[in-house]
């Protein structure tokens, strides 16, 4: 029995260590000026099927378990702030600057290169799902069967430097030849204005859902594969309390000076400074230490946290990363 606890000690210590060294990343929506052609005349209209690559690859990456993924609604908030273009997609600096605030270690950006038939002809024809084109499916009829394809790019971008780590390049096709890419009878509802949903299962059914997986599955594959790649950096936080609401403490600093959700740092209060009799400068500050605080949110410019210590924390005292 003593045997079993020690086993399972050991067990336990070596997965809470193993998801303390995941590299945290986030996932760009895709680029998909390229195919945006092939886009309208398969849907009927123009869909954000960058948002549904990005979707995808989140869901992969975060099944795989190699890296933490942020939340999606966590990028749309710095993107909102951020006043983040659409046409920056893809760009790595840019890229860096949202990874930085978001204080995850890389992110990924990417670009839709193919997506559609096999021969690569955009004169599928059909329209709209719904209506009177809606009883033959998204695309319409094609008497011409063909295979569906998709290829993806995507860089893991270094958030401090703007480096590209790591590629990736994802080629999926249908293991099926059809009519349409995307279904064929029985549509109903419109699927035009970027309301089409590439996580369904009903997506995943069709040709173009088929070839869209493949292609993410080789792209995630390609960046777990990177993982060791990214470099770890020694973040070092200083900042001050600027609030105390009995156990929970506002802080001034954020995500964007190296604080994460989760992370544990030490509250302290100074004392008293040491000086050089012969210069008068500080030479040395004497800190007690009050308590430690686990941080629960965080944004660009401050962080909450929930503190324990067996003195209580104000106004003013110091936040700093634990040596």
């Amino acid at each position: 029995m003593r045997r079993f606890f020690i086993l399972l000690f050991i067990l336990t210590f070596a997965l809470d260590s193993n998801a303390q060294t995941k590299k945290r990343v986030a996932v760009m929506n895709f680029e998909y000026g390229t195919v945006r052609d092939y886009v309208n005349t398969i849907f009927g209209g123009d869909q954000d099927v960058g948002k549904g690559i990005a979707d995808l690859l989140v869901d992969k990456l975060v099944k795989d378990g190699v890296y933490s993924v942020i939340e999606r609604k966590e990028l749309d908030k710095v993107l909102t702030e951020q006043n983040f273009s659409n046409s920056n997609r893809a760009d790595p600096s840019t890229a860096a600057k949202i990874g930085r605030v978001l204080g995850v270690d890389a992110i990924i950006v990417g670009s839709i290169t193919q997506f559609g038939r096999d021969d690569k002809s955009n004169t599928i024809g059909g329209g709209a799902l719904g209506g009177i084109t809606g009883r033959f499916g998204i695309g319409g009829v094609q008497r011409r069967n063909a295979k569906a394809v998709v290829g993806i790019s995507a860089r893991m971008v270094d958030v401090n430097t703007a480096e590209v780590l790591g590629v990736a390049d994802g080629k999926g096709e249908s293991k099926r030849s059809g009519a349409s890419l995307v279904g064929a009878g029985g549509g109903g509802g419109s699927a035009a204005g970027g309301l089409y949903d590439m996580r369904s299962s009903n997506f995943g059914q069709t040709l173009l859902g088929e070839a869209t997986h493949d292609a993410v599955d080789s792209v995630a594959t390609q960046l777990d594969q990177n993982a060791q790649r990214l470099p770890t950096h020694a973040v070092v936080v200083d900042g001050l309390v600027a609030d105390v609401s009995g156990s929970s403490i506002t802080l001034n600093v954020g995500t964007q000076a190296g604080v994460k959700v989760g992370a544990h740092l030490l509250i302290v209060r100074k004392i008293k400074d040491i000086k050089d009799p012969a210069t008068g400068k500080v030479i040395r500050s004497v800190e007690d230490k009050l308590g430690e605080i686990t941080i629960t949110e965080a944004d660009g410019a401050s962080s909450v946290g929930t503190f324990t210590g067996a003195s209580a924390a104000k106004v003013g005292d110091r936040v700093k990363s634990i040596q």
